[in-house]
C-alpha cells in the first residue's frame, strides 16, 4: 500500500529531525542526517530515486562540513507578500510570507524569507537559491525547512532568532525524477553568495 509506505517515510524523516535537534554536537547531527538520507533513498520505497537505479544509488551527494555555514539570525516582519504554486496532480499551494531573516546579508549577500504554508495544518517552508544554483547544485533550488515533510530543524527562539544551518540543505524530490513537481525558491529568496554546504550535485 502505497499510503503506508509513505507513511513510514514521512515517520522516519521526522525521527531523523527530532533526533537532529537533540544532539548537542552539530557535526555529529550532519553526519546522522547524510547516513539516514542515503540509507533511505537506496532502500525505501517512497525514495525519489528511480526503482531501476536504486541499486548503483550510493546517497546523495554533500558537499563536507563547514561550521560557519550555523549562523543565528534574527527574525522581523517581513513584506507582505502571498501568492499561489502549482504542484502538478496535487493542485495548487498558496503560501504567505511570516518573517524574514536579518543576518546573512554580509555572509552570503542576501536574506531570506520564511513561509507559511496555507490550508490544514499548515507548515513552514524554507527555499533558497544561491550562487551555485544550476551549477554545482540544482538549478531550482534547495531547502532548509519544509514542516510538513517533517523537515524541521528547530522553532525560532523567544528573543525572535533562529539558527539556519545550510549544510543541511537538501535538493527537492523534482530534481531526482520528472515524477514530482515541487515549489521551487522564489525570486526573492536568492542568496547573491555561494553556499557551499548542503547537497551538491556529483562531481
Amino acid at each position: 500500500m502505497s499510503e503506508v509506505e509513505l507513511w513510514d517515510w514521512r515517520q522516519k524523516i521526522a525521527n531523523l529531525y527530532y533526533d537532529i535537534r537533540h544532539l548537542e554536537d552539530p557535526e555529529a547531527a550532519w553526519r546522522m542526517w547524510c547516513d539516514t538520507r542515503s540509507r533511505l533513498f537506496r532502500s525505501h520505497p517512497q525514495s525519489p530515486i528511480e526503482p531501476g537505479e536504486k541499486a548503483k544509488y550510493q546517497g546523495p551527494t554533500i558537499f563536507p562540513y563547514d561550521p560557519s555555514l550555523r549562523l543565528t539570525v534574527e527574525l522581523t516582519a517581513p513584506p507582505e507578500e502571498r501568492f499561489s504554486i502549482a504542484t502538478g496532480n496535487d493542485g495548487q499551494i498558496t503560501v504567505h510570507a511570516f518573517a524574514r531573516t536579518n543576518g546573512l546579508e554580509d555572509k552570503l549577500g542576501g536574506e531570506l524569507t520564511l513561509y507559511w504554508i496555507e490550508g490544514y495544518g499548515g507548515g513552514v517552508f524554507l527555499p533558497f537559491a544561491d550562487a551555485t544554483s544550476g551549477t554545482e547544485t540544482y538549478g531550482g533550488g534547495r531547502y532548509l525547512r519544509d514542516t510538513i515533510k517533517g523537515a524541521d530543524l528547530g522553532p525560532m527562539r523567544r528573543d525572535h532568532t533562529m539558527v539556519l544551518d545550510f549544510n543541511f540543505a537538501y535538493f527537492p524530490s523534482c530534481a531526482y525524477s520528472a515524477r514530482y513537481v515541487c515549489p521551487l525558491a522564489p525570486s526573492g529568496n536568492r542568496l547573491k553568495g555561494a553556499v557551499r554546504g548542503g547537497e551538491r550535485i556529483p562531481a
